[in-house]
């Protein structure tokens, strides 16, 4: 069984369903319908994906040329099995909910190596920075449905507000409970985990 596609090669191949394209235009596309909020690819890894997806048979290039002293552009194409594994891969990632471990995750896990007051501390901070971000996202998704760009092209963004709205809600309720005296840990918690 072949590994699944990754995130980056699935964005190249999303890219080049639309039409034969080069890389250099994939980045700007990226950037331009934002698919940059929701994969983590740089010009390098770019580049790169489409080499592997060359090699594989998922795309091919059509043509290469040189306009003036800019260095040469391949122009790429899915091919017929590239689009069936973006299809297939995309249908996974739809079906099979992923086990993701957040960092924030692994702070809240271990959270009893720190006092209390220390970490109703640090959650007090990462409120004001979860506010920001949720602002920030909300602004951004709002210009963009503003300036026209359908809202099928902004699920993912969506889904981003909705995982800030959320972790702040958690946030703010686990500080709460902090600062309450609702929720801490004794030595006796330690004790335990010891034994």
């Amino acid at each position: 069984m072949s590994k699944p596609l990754t995130l980056p090669a699935l964005t190249v191949l999303r890219m080049l369903c639309d039409g034969p394209m080069h890389p250099y235009e994939m980045q700007q596309r990226i950037r331009v319908c934002h698919y940059d909020h929701a994969v983590k690819i740089t010009p390098g890894s770019l580049y790169h994906t489409v080499d592997r997806l060359s090699v594989a048979g998922l795309v091919e290039p059509l043509e290469t040329s040189r306009e003036g002293r800019r260095p040469e552009r391949t122009v790429y194409a899915v091919t017929t099995a590239g689009r069936d594994a973006a299809h297939n891969r995309l249908a996974e990632l739809f079906a099979k909910p992923d086990e993701d471990f957040p960092p924030f995750g692994t702070a809240l896990a271990f959270a009893n190596l720190l006092p209390p007051a220390e970490v109703a501390r640090l959650l007090s901070s990462r409120t004001i920075a979860l506010e920001a971000r949720l602002a920030a996202n909300q602004t951004a998704y709002e210009a963009l449905r503003k300036n026209g760009l359908e809202r099928y092209k902004l699920l993912d963004q969506e889904l981003t507000i909705t995982r800030a709205r959320a972790e702040l809600d958690h946030t703010r309720a686990l500080l709460d409970d902090l600062e309450s005296g609702r929720i801490t840990w004794t030595d006796s918690d330690a004790t335990r985990e010891t034994e």
